[in-house]
Parts: C-alpha cells; structure tokens; sequence
C-alpha cells in the first residue's frame, strides 16, 4: 500500500515509518524541514519525502494515488496559549486536502477521554477526532493513555523521578488510575488496523492489562530497576507547584510539565471493546513494557524520544535557515587547534554532551545547567538521545543540533537555554585543523552584560574543552 504518513520526525510516527517499511508499504512521509529527515529511512527505496507544513495549506500538493494516511500530528510541549485552535486547523486542512486523494482510510492516534472533566489537551485531540471525520474516507480512532517504552514522556519522566529520589513528597495525582501502554503495542494497533474495513469509522480504547495509579507506576519502575523507593503523597500541593515540582525533578520543560499535571488529574481508564480480538494482540504487562525499553537503552539503539520535538520555540521556520553563523552584531570567542587524529576528533565531538559530559570543568556546565533550571530553561536533564550519534534536530542537553555532517566535518548548536539573546557553538574540522566558535546575538543592554560576565569563565571552559577534543589521553 502507498501510505502517507504525518509527523514523521515525532516520537509514533517514526518508528511507526520503521515498522510499515519493514512490512513492505511505500511511505510517503511529510516533514516540516527537508533537512531532518531521519536518517534510519531516509536512504530507504519505499521512502519518499515532500515538504509539508499543515498550517500553510496553500503550499502542499499531497499524491493523489496514496491509499491510507495516518495523522500523527500533537502539540503536548507548546508554548502556545492558543494550541487548541492551531490543532483544529491542522486537522481541518489535513482533511481537506486528503479528501482530494484517492486515500480510503485515516488513522489517528488520540488519548482516552472517558472522564468528564477532560484536561485541555485531550479536550483538543477529541476535537480533532471530530474534525477528521469525512464521507471521503473511513476514519480508525485509537485512544491510548500513558504510553511506556524508551524515550517516550511519560517513560523519561518515571526514570527521571525513581532514579533520582530514594524518598518522595508528592502530589496528590499519584493516586489518579490509568491503563499504561507498551509503545510496541501501540504500533501493532496502528499497523495492524491498517486497511480493515471493518475498523473504519470507529473508535477504540487502547490500553494494558493492568490499573495502576501513578505512584503504583513509579514503584514498579523501581522494582525492575531493583531499588528501593519509598512514596508520600501530600493533599495540598496546588497544580502550579505540582508543575514546578514536577518541572524541577525532571527533564521535562515547564510547558510539558504544566500540560502533563492537567492531564494526570484526570482518571484515564479503558473502555472495553473487541479490538484485542479483530486485532489479534495481547497487550504486555507495565513491567514487561520497561524491562523491553531498557534493553533498547542498553544497546543504545532508541529510536525516538519525545526530546526530539523543537520546544524552544525560536524556530518558527525550519532550522536549515539557521545553519550559517551570524556575522554581525555579534560577541564571538574563536579558538583553533591542530589535530592529532581526525577520526578521534570527529569521534569525541558527535559524542559529546549528555553521559560523556564537555570534557572540561564539567562541574561548571552543571552548574549553568542548574541556573537555566531555576530560571525556566531546560537545563542540562534532558541529555542527549544517542551517545555517539547526532542528526539535525536533536537535543544535546540545553543545545537544539542544527547541522551534523561528519562528511562535511561540522557540528553546528543552538542554544535553547534561557538567554538575553542568541547562542550558537560551532566545532569544525578543516585542513588537519579544529575551529570552535562560540557566537553569541546579544539582546539590548541585559544580553551586553551576560556576555562580559561570563567572558572570564571562557578562557578555561572553551579552553579546555578544545584542547579536550584534540589531545589523546
């Protein structure tokens, strides 16, 4: 079958695109910038890629000859205060424009929405459901909770709380029940229902075998990782300061953080229905769900991660405009360095960052990590996806990769902490020699005296990180 598939770059949608490649489909995958195509499938004789940005209806030509379409597109990490209307009209001109294909069926990945009072984000995706309805093809609606497997939100999320904290106050919503979901489950569902007749214009619950509440969660999440971990859970703590508990404990953005205690508020509970059957999928346990995406962490080979998605939220267009450093107004710190060995300095810089640390006064790095924390920013938690690999996209700690070519021999970030203007560090490689370039765009007077304040911690820090990366030890 010939599928197009929406939000290729997010967490579902490519490693749904691995699995339907696997089964033998022509994709053709809509990305927002050309330049984060993944590189898993981009080489990939089944793959096609068109450039497509729902929210500009008047610049996408979708085939005419695809015959199903999945829609994968959320906005869970927005900053947006008007993230609800921007969903709809997503969805609207998704419609319209598959309406004038020759595509059968549409399959959405939504959340359970059984509760009456829904919080706002899933108040939205049952608003696209509705508004994905058409006479021009058959709708298939799978309603999941809390999806478990490595890299996924809510998977960060427990491992960040369990591994960090033997003793925890918490709020309140841990008690809230909900039915977790193994991501590879999930992926079956949406394979699977693919071309069932039987299944359009239909809506099912998805869920695991289990009702937990969140602490229940966090306790078996421990048991697998043989800790101890003992849990109280107060009845005061408001939903802000669950967020900023939520939001200093974890990876997580503030945003995310915010959206995700008004989600957990709410009982997330399943629906019964035949689903299981039609589907032929016996859903795995919560444990077993964590135990499969620790092997995946063991072997460094996470497919997606919900970091991936660009939050920072100074990206409006694509980040392939912003690959060229700023000339012009800018502060810049310029160190070079001959090299020893071009494969070992290639080597040290995609691997940099997360578990492998900037390999010079790394206590400082954390420590800058722990202000961007305090004043809102990401902060360094949120690591890295792969150890020693890196495409554009990507998150690098409280860095957004823009560029990574080791053909090209460069490395381009942007930073994404909380800044009075612009930063962007560049290493790359050019005739035997290392230029590291530190530029940062400084925004009015505040953004002048950030720069001179931390010029003096330069010398050492860009220092000896450069010397780091071209010296073998």
């Amino acid at each position: 079958m010939k599928i197009l598939v929406t939000g290729t770059t997010g967490y579902i949608a490519k490693r749904l695109a691995l699995q339907l490649l696997e089964e033998g489909h022509h994709l053709v995958c809509c990305v927002r910038d050309l330049s984060r195509i993944p590189d898993e499938i981009e080489d990939h004789t089944n793959a096609s890629f068109i450039k497509v940005d729902f929210l500009k209806p008047e610049d996408i030509e979708l085939p005419k000859d695809i015959d199903a379409a999945y829609y994968l597109i959320h906005s869970m990490a927005t900053s947006s205060n008007n993230f609800e209307s921007l969903e709809k009209e997503c969805a609207v001109n998704f419609k319209n424009l598959v309406e004038k294909t020759n595509c059968n069926q549409v399959l959405y990945l939504s959340g359970i929405v059984n509760d009456d009072s829904l919080s706002k984000h899933l108040q939205s995706r049952l608003e696209v459901e509705k508004t994905l309805k058409s006479d021009s093809y058959g709708l298939t609606v799978f309603r999941a909770g809390i999806i478990v497997g490595s890299g996924s939100a809510s998977f960060e999320i427990i491992r960040d709380i369990v591994e960090k904290l033997p003793f925890m106050i918490t709020p309140r919503w841990l008690n809230t029940k909900t039915q977790p979901l193994g991501v590879r489950d999930v992926l079956t569902y949406l394979s699977k229902a693919l071309g069932k007749k039987e299944l359009y214009n239909k809506h099912y619950d998805i869920f695991g075998p289990e009702i937990l509440t969140y602490k229940e969660m966090l306790l078996q999440f421990a048991e697998v990782r043989e800790l101890k971990r003992y849990i109280v859970t107060l009845p005061v703590l408001t939903p802000k300061l669950s967020s900023y508990w939520l939001y200093f404990v974890t990876s997580t953005s503030f945003q995310l953080a915010s959206a995700l205690v008004d989600s957990m508020k709410v009982e997330v509970i399943g629906k019964q229905s035949d689903i299981n059957t039609i589907i032929d999928i016996e859903p795995m346990s919560y444990k077993t769900a964590v135990e499969l995406a620790f092997q995946k962490i063991q072997q460094n080979s996470v497919i997606s991660s919900w970091k991936d998605a660009v939050s920072s939220g100074v990206f409006k267009d694509q980040l392939s405009k912003h690959i060229e450093l700023p000339q012009y107004g800018c502060f810049k710190d310029v160190r070079s360095r001959d090299i020893e060995d071009e494969e070992f300095t290639l080597n040290k810089i995609w691997s940099i960052g997360g578990r492998n640390g900037w390999y010079s006064y790394n206590n400082l790095w954390k420590l800058r990590g722990y202000m961007d924390k305090v004043f809102g920013g990401v902060g360094l938690r949120r690591g890295r996806t792969h150890d020693s690999y890196l495409e554009p996209g990507d998150p690098l700690d409280f860095w957004r990769v823009l560029f990574a070519d080791k053909n090209e021999k460069r490395l381009l970030l942007f930073a994404e902490m909380k800044l009075p203007g612009e930063a962007w560090l560049e290493f790359k490689i050019v005739k035997d020699k290392l230029y590291q370039r530190a530029v940062f765009r400084p925004k009015g007077l505040l953004g002048r005296l950030y720069w001179y304040t931390v010029l003096p911690f330069h010398a050492f820090v860009f220092n000896g990180m450069i010397n780091a990366l071209v010296k073998k030890v």
